[in-house]
């Protein structure tokens, strides 16, 4: 399983997910009625379990996740993950080495990763936190880790996640029908989304193109965080 990371940006800072971003989570959450496509932690006791299986699935080595957090207000706004992790030819250690890998080592680097399990309070939809947290969670994969290919999927109802997947630049792979149980019940089909390691240069500019468009018109980088959400901001990284 990889290390855990810090991933910075100019807008957000993705921090692994970690006890002390509960009070954050409870508050980005609260103006989120429940009904969407993601799982999003309600409450104290959700916001704990959703931190705690985080922590669990990490130790697992089935993945890694982060707070998203505003860089101008220091507020939790949301929460992302790299999840389903691939190794191919069994696990590669950093740096690469000759000799036969017969173990999982900690710091293995997977073949191919999932993004998902992404969402954000509404007040800063619409702006440019969600687009530089794939940004930098795209850089992370490619460029650190060098995988072959970045898989984002989503329930083939949520017409706004995919519309925004598919301005990343990224590939439609189908839609798998019938493929599992949606939050609301219902059987559910999946659109899946890639994005090959050939591809990425062509993306990151693309991605580059928006943030520099967003700013060319003068429109702010993200939507102003509510007071709400301000005590409760992330600890410090030391």
């Amino acid at each position: 399983m990889p290390a855990p990371v810090i991933l910075h940006g100019r807008i957000a800072r993705l921090e692994p997910l970690a006890p002390h971003h509960v009070p954050g989570l409870i508050a980005a959450a609260a103006t989120l009625d429940g009904s969407g496509f993601t799982v999003v932690p309600h409450g104290e006791q959700e916001a704990r379990t959703y931190v705690f299986q985080a922590e669990a699935a990490q130790l697992a080595g089935t993945a890694l996740a982060f707070a998203i957090v505003t860089v101008a207000d220091e507020c939790v706004v949301g929460a992302t993950r790299f999840t389903r992790l691939d190794y191919w030819q069994g696990p590669l250690t950093w740096p690469l080495s000759a000799e036969p890998v017969t173990a999982l080592p900690g710091g293995a680097i997977p073949d191919a990763v999932e993004i998902g399990n992404t969402w954000l309070t509404p007040a800063v939809r619409g702006g440019q936190v969600n687009l530089e947290s794939k940004l930098l969670l795209l850089a992370h994969a490619f460029d650190d880790w060098g995988v072959r290919r970045v898989t984002l999927r989503a329930d083939a109802r949520n017409q706004r996640s995919r519309a925004a997947i598919e301005r990343l630049g990224a590939v439609s792979d189908g839609v798998r029908r019938a493929h599992s149980r949606g939050l609301d019940g219902a059987v559910r089909d999946t659109a899946f989304y890639s994005i090959l390691h050939d591809e990425w240069p062509g993306v990151r500019g693309r991605i580059h193109e928006q943030l520099a468009a967003r700013a060319m018109r003068c429109a702010p980088l993200m939507p102003a965080v509510p007071e709400s959400l301000r005590p409760l901001a992330s600890s410090p990284i030391g």
